[in-house]
């Protein structure tokens, strides 16, 4: 619907939303993180803000004492907060409630000032969840997951609570082991994975990120046609990874579908409204310059 103001011409429902959100009264929105510089939450957060006319802005905040940070969310209002590297089984200690998903994962990345009391949740295991089942039905898959920090336990809780069965490939025997217990999988190291068995193999480690985007954090060679490849990287979109399983003749989903998912869900929490899926995408894409193929 298009709407005509006589002195600025007709205005389109979504600029007389976003001129609207503007005159309100700004509820504040933040990710911490150190660093959190890069952070690309504050380009798809305030895209889907101005797109539904709500009355938000997200900004980044370097964050290195989380204790005296949850303390500033209270006192000065803020509504909601992301939370990054290194914050997120520390920040659980100094939340008020904490949810059953979070509690199984052992990290939030998401908290809603409710009038002062802070809950806890975690999103990343729905992002990674939504992204892969735009592509593959998860119950019943063999899942390969590289890597064992906290992105490795968020992706493994979510494929697990899919009903998939979880391998945990890491470089230490130790940290992989132990996360392969809490998700009743298997441990394989890094060195000797060769992909056998394997339906869907997702990378939660930082390797092939920019600037070191030839990287791969698996060979080549245990990458066959019938695995789903997904990359929690997203900058490059298209990995080293990615274009590798793509020549093998595999699906593929890239970093940018897990964490507008996540970003979504994250949205909905703090506004209680239905994300826009297609402006976020399309906000992280813009950002990271990628090609119009992934809109």
């Amino acid at each position: 619907m298009v709407r005509e103001d006589p002195k600025q011409g007709p205005k389109t429902d979504r600029t007389a939303g976003a001129e609207a959100a503007s005159r309100a009264v700004k509820r504040l929105f933040a990710v911490i993180g150190n660093p959190v510089a890069h952070s690309l939450g504050p380009v798809m957060h305030n895209r889907a803000f101005a797109a539904v006319g709500y009355p938000g802005i997200y900004v980044a905040l370097a964050v290195s004492d989380i204790a005296a940070a949850m303390t500033g969310v209270r006192a000065l209002g803020i509504a909601g907060v992301s939370v990054t590297i290194p914050h997120k089984v520390d920040v659980m200690g100094h939340l008020d409630e904490i949810d059953e998903t979070a509690r199984a994962i052992g990290a939030v990345n998401t908290v809603v000032n409710a009038d002062g009391r802070l809950l806890g949740s975690n999103t990343d295991a729905f992002g990674a969840v939504a992204a892969l089942q735009e592509v593959t039905e998860i119950k019943g898959k063999h899942v390969a997951v590289i890597g064992a920090g906290g992105a490795a336990r968020a992706v493994g809780f979510g494929v697990r609570s899919e009903g998939a069965q979880v391998t945990v490939v890491n470089r230490s025997d130790e940290s992989g082991k132990t996360l392969a217990r809490r998700l009743d999988g298997e441990f394989v190291a890094l060195n000797s994975f060769d992909g056998s068995g394997i339906d869907i193999l997702i990378n939660t480690t930082p390797v092939g990120m920019s600037p070191h985007s030839d990287a791969m954090p698996v060979s080549a060679k245990a990458l066959a046609p019938e695995m789903v490849v997904m990359d929690a990287v997203y900058n490059p979109l298209r990995t080293r990874l990615l274009q590798e399983a793509g020549r093998v003749g595999c699906a593929t989903v890239d970093g940018a579908a897990m964490f507008v998912h996540q970003g979504a869900r994250q949205f909905t929490l703090w506004t209680g409204k239905p994300a826009p899926l297609t402006e976020m995408r399309a906000a992280v894409v813009d950002a990271l310059g990628a090609d119009r193929e992934y809109r």
